[in-house]
């Protein structure tokens, strides 16, 4: 295929360019139809009658509420909208004649748009009569002629891209270009991803448009587009079946902060803002995490033993609670043993949580003490009981409401961890994991493997039920720090949390700040890099899809999870009996083949039978090995000195973003060469990424203090699309 004269292409885009125009022009009334919604809506509800109209007033308020929301949504949807909203074109042959009478032409974009009659100038990508833009090929065209990839700047189209899809063009038809996809893969990297609506081939489609029922599983190697392919399908699904995605909620969870931040971009330019998107370590509300364990200690907090573990942890006695109960109640000496205790507390865990279970202890604390004396009337006793003051303040220290996490801080000390994990953990084991959580102590930061630990705990202990506050007149208060600012949806869509300063130098407040509730139940749930889930973290995904359909993301050889046998059983046990179906990808389309050919040679001995997919795009340059010296060999150029001169030496090559990944020993030294086009992090940090080009610090160190060794290694060396530089110590 040829390119077409400069002047036939300006033809084309000035053509495409005038659908365009017509297009912004029906947004813009679209625009004005919103705010004039927004003003109705905000004219509702007011009254100027007198008396006692409150639920005329409250119902207008609603109203007014409703209005003034979804003119806002809608006003936000075109926003996003803005920037690439058509980028598709389809000429369609119904007749299959090539006579010009009998075509389509049909455009598709990123949302949905009519002219004042109602004919369509734009279909939205996710219904049904889009899909040929996705599923037309040579030998199955669905009659289509020309698929055209639409590029735009703003709202300037600047070029076009064109696929033939039968043997020959018609006369009439001017074909540009070299294929939309190759054209794609060219582009260079921002600091977020890119939605792929133009360019998604048949085999994504396939995965992105199958049945919203059940477990559906994606795989394939390092560069397949796994990951845009499932966010497309999330955003597909609301399309779909809005009511009840939209109702139950979408939950995306990736491997960290950095894999959030980067694809947040993509579902709100599609349309949709109805997905919550967290990383592992802050599923669990109130604990952001982003520190890692070291692997051994990652590997004990992952592992199904925890469970035997936490489960004697939460029926431990409180430390430092009273061991007896010595009260005097109506004048009456009371005295019980710890062995009642502990009978009591035993009785009462067999079928409660242990913050459900205040009340039925301190019912059996009353009839053990009846029981000791039996003077009077019984009646009068446990009342006497229940009312006392004294009673009251032994139950605040020997069965307060626990915080999950306050629990989980209980095995800084090492004999009781020890005593937990008896039989279950070695003696090593238990005091790696006690002196890991005295450094989360020290540091007042939770690891993210401790996020699925507070989770258990919580549905062990059950939710910490609140105090009934006293009432106190509206002067009484003495502050608002920390409560929620109240206001209608006229004001904002979404209520404004008036923060507390928190010390940092007080670790334990920083460590419990926050309120852990009952976990939201999703109606789907999507899991990126599902290879690294530890069992106690797939406990911890599944209990927020109880009643979810699924949709998993994967490649085995990637996994930084050791015992696999383990998280598969735990993820089965999070699926439940759905049905599964599974889809392959087969095609790297991120990195140039000569760094995948690099990456290969370090995964295939260590993983044999690796998910190797084939890389599609050369560019005719090899990774470039470079060595600097350490402390044995000072005279050589130190690591900051020679990944400096990578860094000048590919900013030169690309034009987009490019990462220095290194092992931990010299990320203080690197971390201030980062600017805007340079990230500097660890690999663990980089899965579910990609930039135009990497900077790979020592790989036999980032094996060493990695959790999956090697394999993280060959992430590491698979994020890049154009250019890689690979820093190794002298020997």
């Amino acid at each position: 295929m040829t390119d077409a004269p400069v002047d036939v292409v300006d033809a084309e885009i000035a053509t495409e360019q005038a659908h365009l125009d017509r297009v912004y022009a029906e947004l813009a009334k679209a625009g004005r139809r919103a705010d004039l919604v927004a003003v109705d809506g905000m004219s509702r509800g007011r009254t100027d009658r007198t008396g006692d109209v409150r639920d005329e007033e409250m119902s207008g308020l609603f109203e007014r509420d409703a209005l003034v929301y979804n003119a806002a949504r809608r006003l936000a949807s075109l926003n996003y909208q803005h920037e690439g909203l058509v980028f598709g074109r389809l000429d369609l042959d119904h007749g299959a004649t090539m006579d010009p009478a009998d075509r389509e032409v049909r455009y598709v974009g990123r949302l949905g748009v009519r002219d004042d009659e109602y004919e369509p100038l734009v279909i939205d990508w996710r219904a049904p009569a889009a899909s040929p833009f996705y599923r037309a090929t040579p030998v199955d065209n669905h009659g289509v002629i020309r698929r055209r990839v639409l590029r735009s700047k703003d709202d300037r189209v600047v070029g076009v891209e064109d696929d033939l899809m039968v043997p020959e063009a018609p006369d009439d038809l001017v074909i540009v270009g070299d294929g939309a996809l190759l054209a794609a893969l060219t582009r260079t990297r921002g600091s977020q991803m890119r939605d792929i609506v133009a360019t998604i081939q048949a085999h994504q489609d396939e995965a992105i448009r199958a049945s919203d029922r059940g477990v559906t599983e994606i795989t394939g190697g390092p560069g397949t587009g796994k990951t845009v392919v499932a966010l497309h399908r999330a955003a597909y699904l609301l399309f779909a079946n809005r009511r009840r995605y939209e109702t139950g909620g979408i939950l995306v969870i990736g491997p960290s902060a950095a894999y959030t931040s980067y694809i947040e971009r993509v579902l709100p330019s599609l349309g949709e803002d109805s997905v919550v998107l967290r990383a592992l370590g802050d599923v669990v509300d109130a604990i952001d995490a982003t520190r890692l364990d070291p692997p051994e200690v990652a590997a004990i907090k992952g592992s199904l033993r925890m469970r035997t573990v936490l489960q004697r942890l939460a029926a431990e006695p409180v430390p430092d609670a009273p061991t007896e109960l010595r009260v005097f109640v109506g004048g009456i000496a009371i005295r019980l043993s710890g062995d009642v205790l502990t009978r009591i507390r035993t009785q009462v865990l067999r079928d409660r949580t242990r913050n459900q279970g205040a009340a039925a202890a301190r019912t059996l604390l009353a009839e053990a003490a009846w029981a000791t004396h039996r003077d009077g009337d019984r009646a009068d006793f446990l009342e006497a009981f229940d009312e006392s003051l004294a009673v009251d303040d032994f139950m605040a220290a020997w069965w307060p409401q626990l915080d999950p996490r306050e629990v989980l801080l209980w095995l800084t000390d090492t004999e009781l961890t020890y005593r937990v994990s008896r039989g279950v953990l070695s003696q090593g084991d238990a005091a790696a994991l006690a002196h890991s959580m005295r450094e989360t102590l020290d540091l007042g930061s939770w690891t993210v493997a401790d996020a699925a630990l507070v989770d258990e705990l919580s549905v062990r202990l059950g939710i910490v039920e609140e105090a009934v506050a006293e009432e106190r007149g509206f002067y009484e208060i003495d502050s608002l720090d920390g409560v929620e600012e109240l206001r209608t949806m006229g004001s904002a869509i979404a209520p404004v949390r008036i923060s507390q300063h928190v010390t940092p130098t007080e670790a334990r407040e920083r460590l419990l700040h926050g309120r852990i509730d009952r976990s939201a139940d999703y109606a789907h749930i999507l899991v990126d890099e599902a290879q690294d889930l530890s069992p106690m973290q797939w406990r911890m995904v599944g209990r927020r899809g109880r009643r979810a359909s699924w949709t998993v993301v994967g490649d085995a050889a990637q996994a930084s999870w050791a015992d696999a046998a383990e998280a598969v059983r735990a993820r089965d046990e999070a699926y439940g009996n759905q049905e599964r179906r599974s889809f392959h990808m087969r095609t790297n389309y991120r990195n140039a083949r000569e760094i995948f050919d690099y990456a290969r040679r370090v995964i295939v001995p260590v993983v044999p039978d690796a998910d190797i997919p084939e890389a599609v795009r050369e560019v005719g340059v090899d990774p470039v090995e470079m060595s600097f010296g350490d402390a044995l060999t000072p005279s050589a150029p130190s690591v900051r000195v020679v990944t400096r001169e990578a860094l000048a030496a590919l900013r030169d090559e690309v034009d987009g973003s490019i990462a220095v990944i290194t092992p931990a020993r010299y990320r203080e030294e690197l971390s201030d060469l980062a600017d805007d086009r340079v990230v500097v992090l660890d690999p663990m940090s980089t899965k579910g990424l990609e930039w135009d080009a990497t900077v790979v610090v020592d790989p036999d160190a980032i094996i060493r203090e990695s959790p999956g060794g090697a394999r993280i290694l060959y992430v590491a060396l698979t994020r890049a699309a154009h250019r890689m530089r690979v820093l190794r110590p002298l020997p």
